[in-house]
Formats: C-alpha cells, sequence, structure tokens
C-alpha cells in the first residue's frame, strides 16, 4: 500500500500532500508515541509540540541568516508606471527625472543632448555607473527588457551607452544604528532607489549574403531614449523571518506550559507530603 501511494507522481500537489502526511506520521508521530507511553499522553503532546516548535525556530534563524531554504521574491528592477521608456529627451522633466526643464529639441545632435543631460543629472545628485561594474549589466539587461515589451528596439537595434544611480544608493535604507551607521541589521525600511538607462538606437545593418554583419553604429541623427526603472528590494528573506518569530512564539509558550505544569505538580506533591505526615 505504501509503496503505491509513494508511486503516485503525476500530480505534484497530491504527492506532497501525502509527503506532508506520512512526514506527519512517521517522523512526529513515533517521538510522541514514545513520550506519550513514558510520560501520559498530555505530557507526551506537550513536549513533543515545544521540541517541535525549537527545532522549527532553530531552522527559520538559519534560513534567516543565509537567504536560503523558502524563500520571497528576489529583488529586481520593475518598471515606473507610465515613465518607464522616455523616448525624448526633453520629456525628462515631465516624466520627474529632472527638476528644471532643458533647452534641446528634436533638431539638437544626440550627442550634444545626451552631454546636456549627463550635466543635468550630475548637478543633481545622479552617478554615472561605470561600465565594467555589476550595476551596470544589471540594469543593462532589465532596461533591454523593458524596451522590447513596450515595441520601441527588436534586440540588436539598440546599445546601452550610459547608466545612471542616485547619490548615495547607502541612505535609502533606515534605521541605521552607530555613529557612522555601521549596524544595518535592522534597516527594514527603505526609499524608492531609481535608475535611469539612457540607451543609443543603431544604424540599420545592410544584411547581405556571403558578408560578414558589419559592426553596428550608432545612429546620430536620431535621440537618445531613457528607460527609468525603480529597484524592487524583493522579500527574499520575509517567509524565513516569519517562520523563526512564529515559531519562537510557540515554543516560549509551550515552554511557560511545562514550567507551569511543573508549578504545579510540584505544589501538589507538597501538599500530598504534609497530609501524609
Amino acid at each position: 500500500m505504501l509503496s503505491t501511494i509513494l508511486a503516485i507522481n503525476w500530480e505534484p500537489e497530491f504527492r506532497g500532500i501525502l509527503t506532508v502526511i506520512i512526514g506527519t506520521v512517521v517522523w512526529m508521530g513515533s517521538i510522541y508515541l514514545i513520550l506519550g507511553t513514558d510520560v501520559g499522553a498530555r505530557l507526551g503532546f506537550l513536549i513533543t509540540l515545544t521540541g517541535l516548535a525549537g527545532w522549527i525556530a532553530l531552522m527559520g534563524f538559519v534560513w534567516w541568516i543565509y537567504g536560503i531554504g523558502l524563500k520571497g521574491d528576489a529583488p529586481e528592477w520593475k518598471q515606473v508606471q507610465g515613465r518607464t521608456v522616455i523616448q525624448e529627451v526633453d520629456l525628462l522633466y515631465q516624466a520627474g527625472v529632472l527638476d528644471d526643464p532643458i533647452d534641446v529639441t528634436s533638431e539638437t545632435d544626440s550627442a550634444v543632448a545626451a552631454e546636456v543631460v549627463s550635466d543635468r543629472l550630475a548637478s543633481q545628485g545622479w552617478n554615472r555607473i561605470d561600465a565594467s561594474a555589476p550595476e551596470f549589466g544589471q540594469a543593462e539587461a532589465s532596461a533591454g527588457v523593458f524596451l522590447e515589451e513596450e515595441g520601441s528596439f527588436s534586440p540588436g537595434e539598440f546599445g546601452v551607452t550610459a547608466v545612471y544611480e542616485i547619490d548615495p544608493p547607502e541612505e535609502s535604507a533606515y534605521p541605521k544604528l552607530g555613529p557612522n551607521g555601521e549596524f544595518d541589521l535592522i534597516a527594514f525600511f527603505h526609499k524608492p532607489y531609481y535608475t535611469l538607462v539612457e540607451v543609443a538606437p543603431f544604424v540599420p545593418l545592410l544584411d547581405e549574403p556571403g558578408r560578414a554583419p558589419t559592426a553596428p553604429e550608432i545612429d546620430t541623427a536620431l535621440q537618445r531614449q531613457y528607460v527609468y526603472m525603480v529597484r524592487d528590494l524583493g522579500s527574499l528573506r520575509q517567509p524565513a523571518g516569519y517562520i523563526a518569530v512564529g515559531s519562537t512564539i510557540v515554543f516560549l509558550a509551550m515552554c511557560f506550559l511545562l514550567h507551569r505544569r511543573d508549578r504545579f505538580v510540584a505544589e501538589n506533591l507538597a501538599r500530598k507530603a504534609i497530609a501524609s505526615a
């Protein structure tokens, strides 16, 4: 019968339910059976539940510290609704990226307009990320996905020329303790963390049979476009934190009940000793 149940593998949900039931009966049930025969059904249940809650609490803290086990949402870049792809340079002010409008028109050379935008961003506290930094590649990949989803470009039709991040990112998390904010393990609250990616369209490539494709070149006749993104820090450790805190509360409550029972037993034994004397 057991081999027949374990052979069920075409329904993952049903198999998972059976796994939990079998694990509960065999693992916790066997421990409760042994304790119940030694100390009684009620006390054996309290001891078993206390040990189980303590073990789950330890496991939850390990998951919480190392970010393993049951995980939440991973950090990712998300769109700024309605302002993700900015196709004209002079729309950066309307999108809320720049504090003041800039004097740039569609006739302005794309390189000159990009330099004006770069200087204005630097004056407002934005940092230009080096192309060799890991943050550059992560933002480049996310921006490419958003551009393709919006239908602005197809793969191979554009290149990322610059990535800007607001300065300083360390102040986005709070509260921090210490004179210089060294202790940040309780920095559970975060301010929005924005990134701006500058992309330049390429000159359409000529596909000639029998010849190697030419290297892409930036089309200086077209303006640069920008992808405005916000960093979602996710909730990678949140489920583990809930498990650790909840199991700790249950563990402490069970310890209190066991301690309370021991006090009652000690008082009853004392009364019995006095009465027999």
